[in-house]
């Protein structure tokens, strides 16, 4: 692990925090890009380590990695900055689309702004696919693991938690029974210093304070049916139970905030999960827009947007404080495994599942940005979500083909190829859309 100071590591964290586009896939994407391939911070396996235990964890998984290596480098410090600069800027552009929202309610100008960056983010997901496919997945386990992760959660729909755990428990067993793969070229075991960062077990303690303060302390200052305490409770539940990242967890909020809460409109949550695609940061950010209409429609008069700001606030508070408490109260433990070589082969495999898990978040992506329209094939056990081809979407197309010929023949960085294709989506809607 290199050296990097506090001042180099800050910058890059802003950029990848105001760059982190496209859902998960794309924020590992560029994650692996900048810190892996350009700085060299961290070597492949220290990085897929990390990934590994933060595939694990319920929550947005980018976001606790940019903790993770955060703390990594530069301890507490380091762990928070990195994931606060990973949610500010996508908090930030949320916040201030809700507003817009309720006060002009039409965004699609807004929205046109970012249209071109979908074509860049499937682009950036793709490269990082290929290459964390090459390194990831040695030896005769790992592809297999991949291939059957993709088809077990694109083609079955079988839940995240078990995919992982499956993998997990399989590269476990192999260990113990034939011992490491050498032709894996098990790179995590190369070299297994692990790091100790002081007062990271405060910073957990701290963290779940914090949270119990906040939670406890709405309900018995303002009573279960407040919408304020609602809110904490709601969404501290979701922060525990969301393993698979966003789109696992979005269809019971908008259920929950439709039907039981009544916090949104039918359609609604839609337009709020397109407005939390289109900026960076995590997907989990949806819930800030859903936490500010909420209080924006239980509140009355000229405080109706003081009393959604601060709803949207607590909306956040509660869905990201537990991430920093499962990267710093785990992160020790999991840095101390690298040694042991059969919990390093078992998270192996599951790093050999993550790419499997990449590749879906890539088609879905995919799928959603180049077709309007899409069919769900079951029966037999398969439950999958395939395009109308005919509802293709011919702008989005030809923009996803600049964006392939930027990347892979012009080899264009990260940020040109961003600014280019946002450039050009914003003409398209300014003057042809």
């Amino acid at each position: 692990m290199s050296e990097v100071s506090f001042r180099e590591a800050l910058i890059v964290w802003i950029r990848i925090g105001l760059l982190s586009f496209g859902g998960p896939a794309g924020q590992i994407a560029l994650m692996h890009r900048i810190i892996v391939d350009e700085k060299k911070w961290l070597d492949e396996s220290r990085f897929l380590h990390a990934l590994n235990y933060c595939m694990l964890l319920p929550g947005p998984e980018a976001q606790q990695l940019a903790t993770y290596i955060g703390w990594l480098m530069h301890g507490v410090k380091g762990g928070v900055i990195a994931g606060l600069l990973f949610i500010i800027p996508g908090a930030l552009a949320i916040f201030l689309l809700s507003w817009a929202y309720v006060t002009i309610g039409d965004l699609t100008l807004v929205e046109g702004v970012f249209f071109g960056l979908k074509a860049a983010v499937l682009a950036i997901v793709v490269q990082a696919l290929i290459r964390i496919g090459k390194r990831a997945l040695k030896g005769t386990l790992r592809p297999f693991l991949a291939v059957a992760g993709f088809l077990a959660l694109f083609v079955f729909s079988v839940p995240f938690p078990i995919v992982v755990l499956t993998a997990g428990i399989a590269g476990y067993l192999v260990a113990r029974r034939l011992g490491p793969d050498n032709t894996e070229a098990n790179h995590s075991l190369v070299s297994t210093e692990t790091v100790v960062r002081p007062g990271t077990r405060r910073a957990a303690l701290t963290c779940l304070v914090l949270w119990a303060l906040t939670v406890f302390g709405l309900l018995a200052a303002l009573g279960y049916g407040h919408v304020y305490s609602q809110i904490a409770v709601f969404f501290s539940k979701m922060a525990t139970v969301t393993f698979g990242g966003a789109y696992a967890v979005l269809s019971y909020v908008a259920q929950q905030g439709v039907e039981n809460y009544q916090w949104l409109q039918p359609g609604e949550m839609l337009e709020g999960l397109g407005l939390a695609e289109t900026t960076p940061g995590p997907l989990i950010l949806v819930t800030q827009f859903v936490g500010f209409l909420a209080a924006y429609r239980d509140a009355a008069g000229e405080s109706a947007l003081l009393f959604a700001s601060i709803g949207a606030l607590l909306t956040t508070w509660v869905t990201f404080l537990p991430c920093f408490l499962w990267i710093f109260a785990g992160a020790p433990y999991v840095e101390k495994l690298r040694a042991n070589q059969a919990i390093s082969s078992a998270l192996g495999a599951v790093t050999a599942v993550v790419v499997g898990v990449i590749a879906n978040l890539a088609l879905w992506f995919a799928i959603s940005a180049l077709f309007a329209e899409q069919y769900a094939l079951t029966g037999f056990g398969v439950d999958m979500h395939l395009p109308y081809l005919a509802s293709v979407d011919i702008p989005m197309l030809v923009l996803s083909a600049v964006a392939f010929v930027c990347a892979f023949k012009f080899r264009m960085g990260v940020i040109a190829l961003v600014g280019t294709l946002a450039g050009l989506g914003a003409s398209w809607m300014l003057f042809v859309g």
